[in-house]
């Protein structure tokens, strides 16, 4: 009985490579898609400076939320409603509230807009806000001063939207 044997030929090289190729690809491929569905949209348009402003920034928000003021936000039937409140519950004093509408990922839905007072520390805007995610940027005053500055993060669908 006789047994042939081939070695490596031509064939298994070939094989060798794609393999080596298909998992490099899927690899890349794969990470490229978490890359892009997990990305926070966190971004600034000069890593350094912002770095630099950083103490400055965190400072003031320190002394922000010492004041006891907190916002909160809601929609109902394409109405987006902002309140401002003092610590002890009762509506804090602001005379206007910019909110700046971002999203996560690019900006061409991106946009400002004053909100309406509709009484004490109660704010809203009658604008339609598409669905979907948004970090909301608002900025309330009292004059000159700014009472509350803060970002949300929130998604349409968690109003009902």
């Amino acid at each position: 009985m006789t047994a042939r044997t081939h070695g490596f030929t031509g064939r298994h090289m070939l094989f060798a490579t794609s393999a080596f190729f298909a998992v490099v690809i899927g690899v890349n491929v794969t990470m490229a898609w978490l890359a892009s569905s997990s990305w926070s949209g966190l971004v600034v348009e000069n890593t350094y400076v912002a770095s630099q402003e950083f103490n400055k920034k965190a400072a003031a928000i320190k002394a922000l939320a010492a004041t006891g003021i907190s916002g909160s936000i809601s929609m109902s039937h394409g109405v987006f409603h902002y309140n401002l409140k003092n610590r002890d519950g009762s509506p804090a004093a602001a005379d206007i509230v910019v909110a700046n509408f971002k999203r996560p990922v690019g900006d061409h839905e991106d946009f400002n807009i004053s909100l309406e007072k509709a009484g004490e520390g109660s704010f809203t805007t009658s604008r339609h806000v598409p669905s979907g995610d948004w970090i909301v940027e608002l900025i309330s005053r009292r004059g000159d001063a700014v009472v509350m500055h803060e970002a949300v993060r929130f998604d349409t669908a968690g109003f009902g939207q």
